[in-house]
């Protein structure tokens, strides 16, 4: 990282930091910091029972998951951390490659689960998710894919394209919202569910979209893992139990790319209805599909 870079950084630091508080305010998780695999890592940690770990999107935090893990809680131990580079979390080194992402995800199931987790990945996490899986089928007592990337090619619709370049390009209040109407189904829908933490959540977000060191780790995490698809035959290898979560319109990641995995490696395939490649703008009906795939159908 440069001079300049940890300049920036540093000075967006504070405002980033309060809102970030303010959004965690009241949540039934407690927040802390860990050393792993050299990336101090931002961890949500909240409730009892069998772990579950929460993998967040490109561009995300760990507070994608607060929609439903005020439920999750009564019944699980659940940990969600910021991806290196993402949110919170810091690489002082600039943001790791492949092997050093999946590295870090095997030292904060040891730091943080007492037995093998689910793990659950959305969009870039999902990515991370299923090659950890491969790789560790030991270590995971069960998947859950949630409009994954990496099990097909990357062929977004257009107009996710251009609503991505411009929000790269220039992160601002317009070029958010219009990311945000190729993500989502209803915008207006999400607005109204975040109430009057909407407005904190946009200058987080955009807090961290304007932050040269996330920008980078972004670049890095989707070219490495987040768009490249996975071969096949090392698919086939996962032998723990998994699911996959999708929007009925997500433009991302296109429905039938989870009918195909689905049809062909035998995964249940749970369709949200009316939500698009953030199926948590639908919570209940995201939180009863986890349910399902995480074994509880309670």
């Amino acid at each position: 990282m440069s001079r300049q870079q940890t300049m920036e950084d540093g000075s967006r630091r504070t405002g980033g930091e309060d809102a970030r508080r303010r959004l965690l305010a009241g949540a039934p998780v407690t927040e802390r910091r860990l050393d792993l695999a050299g990336v101090s890592t931002a961890v949500l940690e909240g409730g009892d029972g069998p772990p579950v770990v929460l993998l967040h999107g490109q561009g995300g935090w760990s507070g994608m998951w607060l929609p439903v893990v005020g439920e999750l809680v009564a019944t699980h131990r659940v940990v969600a951390p910021d991806l290196p580079g993402l949110g919170a979390s810091q690489v002082p080194g600039g943001p790791p490659d492949a092997a050093g992402v999946l590295a870090w995800l095997g030292e904060l199931i040891q730091r943080t689960c007492p037995s093998p987790p689910a793990l659950v990945g959305a969009s870039l996490g999902a990515s991370i998710a299923a090659r950890f899986v491969i790789a560790h089928p030991d270590r995971v007592s069960r998947l859950v894919l949630v409009d994954a990337g990496s099990l097909g090619r990357f062929r977004p619709a257009p107009g996710v394209v251009l609503a991505m370049i411009r929000f790269i390009a220039r992160p601002n209040e317009r070029t958010h919202r219009g990311f945000l109407r190729q993500v989502a189904v209803d915008p207006a829908r999400v607005r109204a569910l975040m109430g009057d933490r909407w407005e904190v959540s946009q200058a987080y977000n955009l807090d961290r979209a304007r932050t040269p060191s996330v920008r980078a780790a972004n670049r890095r995490l989707l070219r490495e893992l987040g768009t490249k698809p996975i071969p096949p035959q090392e698919l086939a290898r996962i032998a723990v139990p998994t699911s996959l979560i999708w929007g009925r319109h997500d433009r991302v990641m296109r429905l039938r790319i989870a009918e195909r995995a689905s049809a062909r490696y035998g995964w249940p395939l749970h369709v949200v209805e009316d939500a698009g490649h953030f199926t948590l703008e639908q919570p209940e009906a995201s939180l009863a599909a986890l349910r399902v795939a995480l074994g509880n159908r309670t």
